[in-house]
């Protein structure tokens, strides 16, 4: 019986160990990786240091889970790195109040870091392992405020719009229009747009009445953004 709970008890204090260790390993991300690179959003940074990215990376990777770069999470599709993550999220300011879609649930990471910070995250994934599996995991980690979808992304979430924000994560050709039609007036959408084969512009688009003003962010590499045949 000693023998038992003593067993026990290390399992115990390694767990808390390696909790502690990506507790370090988080703060450092955020620190080094984001705020260094000029990230200053309060709220990002804020949720940035509050959602546990190893929770959405495969077990095998969960080490890595906070180093600067992207990560495979199956299918073809990746986790983005840290600063994609929080520089998108900034870029769209995401406040307390508000309704987002996503467009690329992955993981889920994302959704949950949205979901630290507005009331309400739709996000669309259209590999249905990929869809069940973020769907679960969200639900396990306590975010009760993101609503997961197995469907085509192009065509946005049209019975939860007008959104206040939209966030693409997949390289699409071109700015989708019917995402523009679901923003609110004043909404913005971040999203990568170009070929696959080469650098993508991540690119800023603000709706204007019936126009959408756009601006040229930065080059990315993302994964294509996926349509229904």
């Amino acid at each position: 019986m000693n023998k038992i709970f003593l067993l026990l008890l290390l399992a115990s204090l390694c767990a808390r160990c390696e909790q502690g260790d990506f507790e370090r390993a988080r703060q450092s991300m955020v620190q080094d990786q984001i705020v260094a690179r000029g990230v200053m959003d309060s709220p990002t940074l804020r949720a940035m240091r509050t959602v546990p990215r190893h929770e959405f990376v495969p077990a095998e990777l969960a080490d890595h889970a906070y180093d600067d770069a992207p990560l495979p999470i199956g299918h073809g599709q990746t986790i983005s790195q840290p600063y994609i993550v929080a520089f998108m999220t900034e870029v769209i300011r995401p406040r307390k109040g508000e309704r987002v879609l996503e467009v690329g649930t992955g993981s889920g990471y994302q959704a949950a870091v949205l979901a630290e910070i507005v009331d309400s995250v739709f996000t669309i994934e259209i590999v249905p392992e990929l869809a069940r599996s973020s769907a679960e995991r969200l639900r396990r980690l306590g975010y009760q405020n993101v609503t997961v979808r197995q469907g085509d992304g192009y065509q946005g979430w049209a019975e939860h719009a007008p959104f206040d924000a939209i966030l693409v994560t997949a390289a699409a050709e071109e700015i989708p229009k019917p995402l523009v039609e679901q923003l609110k007036d004043g909404g913005v959408m971040v999203i990568p747009v170009g070929p696959v084969e080469s650098v993508q512009a991540l690119t800023l688009v603000r709706k204007q009445g019936k126009d959408a003003v756009t601006r040229t962010l930065l080059p990315v590499r993302f994964v294509p953004l996926i349509r229904q045949r």
